[in-house]
């Protein structure tokens, strides 16, 4: 039987005790089981912008002893409004957002053990990703991106190695969330523990068969978002997480959820029968195409930034930061810390800011265009 000396003790000289979670522990479907349960967990947290950085401080403060947090961004001044982890310290100090979260987290439970990853979630990496459990594989996967082929990314690794995965998403006044519980292999006899209780649930693309095309979905660029409506999708997020963590599988609502903040509707769409009626490329044929770069590309437009993210490839190797840094500075200010380097660039009359990780990874902010950014990029950086 564990006793309380078994629970990980982290970063701090704080005697480890359930007496924090003492509230949490008296709600039913809790008690002191599923509190150890959740202290010997781990969760991936995907992204950690404004749905992250809800997910992560609630976890933490739930008592999930392991955080994995992967962001490949830095804060700005416009995060605070809805990005609750952070600060104007964060911003001036130009720390990537992952990193940030660690050291806020550290302050808020000490006992929690966080690893903070600046790099950018795909088809390359996370797997490896979900491997950083403390026994292996994750224990589950929460969403905090912005767009939809990190989404179905996500979803096919989630599928192909039957760890959970709640999926959520808020944009304007609106915000929607669902917990995908696996269906293994057919003829697989070896059922998750959901599959023994009979709750496993359609995976993402049951629902959606394909990525919506660029410019239909609305985006913080176009519509706005609303702090609330960030918290309350994220909080429900952890909610559902909080069970599946728990083993409280028979509560997970098998539903997704759509809540309208502004209009005051709450709707629940029931997708239970989308995987027995349906012949999901990712759940019953077990070809995960976004998993095998099939659908894969080098740019991303950021959600309400003005900006694409050039991606390099996995082999690229490291940049020298103090060269670049050097020829970067006779076109603009420029400023550097061990992650990354940022600078100011007019080019053609028009204004730009470049920020580049030492992954080779970069952010061109000023254009939504991708032939634009890279055009940036291979001018003052290189091919």
């Amino acid at each position: 039987m564990t006793t309380t000396s078994d629970i990980r003790h982290h970063t701090s000289d704080i005697a480890p005790t359930l007496d924090r979670y003492h509230r949490q522990m008296l709600l039913p479907g809790m008690g002191e089981e599923a509190q150890r349960r959740l202290l010997n967990a781990t969760a991936l947290v995907v992204g950690c912008g404004a749905l992250g950085t809800v997910i992560a401080n609630m976890l933490a403060r739930a008592g999930v002893g392991h955080l994995v947090i992967v962001d490949r961004d830095f804060i700005e001044v416009t995060n605070l409004q809805r990005q609750v982890l952070f600060d104007e310290d964060d911003v001036e100090q130009a720390i990537p957002k992952a990193e940030a979260a660690k050291r806020k987290i550290a302050k808020i439970n000490s006992q929690v053990k966080v690893d903070a990853i600046v790099d950018d979630v795909n088809h390359t990496n996370i797997e490896k990703f979900m491997t950083m459990g403390d026994t292996g594989m994750v224990d589950i996967v929460v969403d905090g991106v912005d767009n939809f082929e990190t989404r179905f990314v996500v979803n096919d690794a989630a599928v192909k190695n039957r760890v959970p995965y709640i999926y959520g998403g808020a944009v304007g006044c609106v915000g929607m969330s669902y917990a995908v519980l696996p269906h293994s292999a057919v003829g697989n006899s070896d059922e998750t523990p959901w599959e023994k209780a009979g709750k496993a649930t359609p995976c993402l693309r049951c629902i959606f068969e394909q990525a919506p095309p660029p410019g239909i979905n609305p985006t913080c660029d176009t519509a706005g978002v609303l702090g609330p409506v960030v918290s309350i999708i994220a909080n429900y997020q952890c909610v559902e997480a909080i069970k599946v963590l728990t083993g409280n599988y028979n509560a997970v609502n098998p539903n997704m959820v759509s809540i309208d903040v502004w209009n005051n509707t709450m709707k629940q769409f029931k997708v239970a029968k989308a995987y027995d009626v349906g012949e999901c490329v990712c759940c019953k044929k077990r070809n995960f195409e976004w998993l095998d770069g099939k659908f894969s590309s080098g740019t991303t437009t950021l959600c309400g930034r003005n900006a694409v993210q050039l991606t390099q490839a996995q082999d690229a190797g490291k940049l020298d930061f103090d060269e670049i840094a050097g020829r970067l500075r006779p076109h603009g200010g420029v400023t550097a810390n061990k992650f990354m380097i940022r600078a100011a660039i007019k080019d053609n009359g028009q204004d730009y800011e470049l920020t580049l990780f030492n992954d080779g990874r970069a952010i061109i902010k000023g254009t939504k265009q991708p032939s634009v950014a890279k055009s940036i990029y291979a001018k003052y950086i290189g091919a």
